[in-house]
């Protein structure tokens, strides 16, 4: 069952780039998140969308700075490390290298172009509440989030 708007996002312990481990529920008790799943770090349009979200914290995305931002993928936390350092991302990876929370939130891909079990590009703004307030997923990975429409339902939670 896929985490749909109106409905209580699946609870789930990732570990970040940094070997730390990172709960949604702990995470909520500051406040609103959005989770970005991508398909593969290293990549060009998900480097792109994560720079967009990194700089959108300081720009044109200003609702961002109201939620915690969670990159997630199915990359080593290793892999993630490298990335984040490279990019200089400001918000934490999230390694879902046993594919479990792709697959809680409906974002699980069995195959892109030979790629078996990756996520699909998708945003998710998750409520203090735990509530899915937005949500969308890409079938074509070549595609962003529409960042329009990310950042009005961020002013609205």
């Amino acid at each position: 069952m896929a985490a749909e708007v109106g409905t209580k996002a699946p609870d789930f312990t990732l570990t970040n780039q940094d070997f730390q481990p990172v709960t949604l529920s702990a995470a909520l008790a500051k406040g609103p998140v959005v989770l970005a799943f991508v398909p593969a770090a290293f990549s060009g349009v998900c480097e792109k969308e994560f720079c967009t979200l990194r700089d959108g914290l300081l720009g044109s995305l200003g609702n961002l700075s109201k939620a915690q931002v969670f990159g997630i993928s199915v990359d080593t936390f290793f892999t993630l490390k490298a990335w984040a350092t490279q990019q200089g991302f400001t918000f934490p990876l999230l390694s879902d290298f046993n594919k479990d929370v792709i697959q809680a939130y409906g974002v699980f891909n069995p195959d892109m172009i030979g790629l078996k079990g990756i996520a699909k590009r998708a945003v998710f703004v998750i409520g203090a509440d735990g509530v899915v307030r937005y949500r969308e997923v890409l079938e074509d990975a070549r595609n962003e989030p529409d960042y329009q429409k990310l950042n009005a339902a961020l002013a609205a939670v």
